[in-house]
């Protein structure tokens, strides 16, 4: 059974910091292309920044230099830190992964709410 289970979210003041976490269980997270989505209230999800099972990096022009994505493949696990929020960042945020070679073979996790406020 496939699980990508996220956390770390939570109510941030302006300027702060959260790091997320995404723990996968039942796929082989080593060829899995892993992604962080957000969707604010009424707005579509977006792609926030996702990392290539190599490394390689993609982001948000709206997030760039201020998140940082990052995979341990001992761990399955995917993280996101998010340094100097701000209100535009207030969304739920998703983990998603998809197969390298197989793009169809794609899963989500359940989300995370990341409220910034004062």
């Amino acid at each position: 059974q496939v699980q990508l289970v996220e956390s770390g979210g939570g109510l941030v003041q302006p300027g702060g910091s959260l790091r997320l976490s995404c723990a996968t269980s039942g796929v082989a997270f080593r060829v899995y292309v892993m992604g962080w989505y957000r969707q604010a209230p009424g707005k579509q999800r977006e792609l926030v920044a996702d990392i290539s099972s190599g490394g390689s990096t993609n982001y948000a022009d709206s997030v760039k230099d201020r998140f940082t994505i990052s995979r341990d493949n001992a761990k399955n696990t995917v993280y996101l830190q998010m340094n100097s929020l701000n209100a535009e960042d207030t969304a739920v945020y998703y983990c998603n992964g998809r197969h390298a070679l197989q793009p169809k073979m794609a899963y989500w996790g359940q989300g995370t709410q990341v409220t910034v406020s004062s």
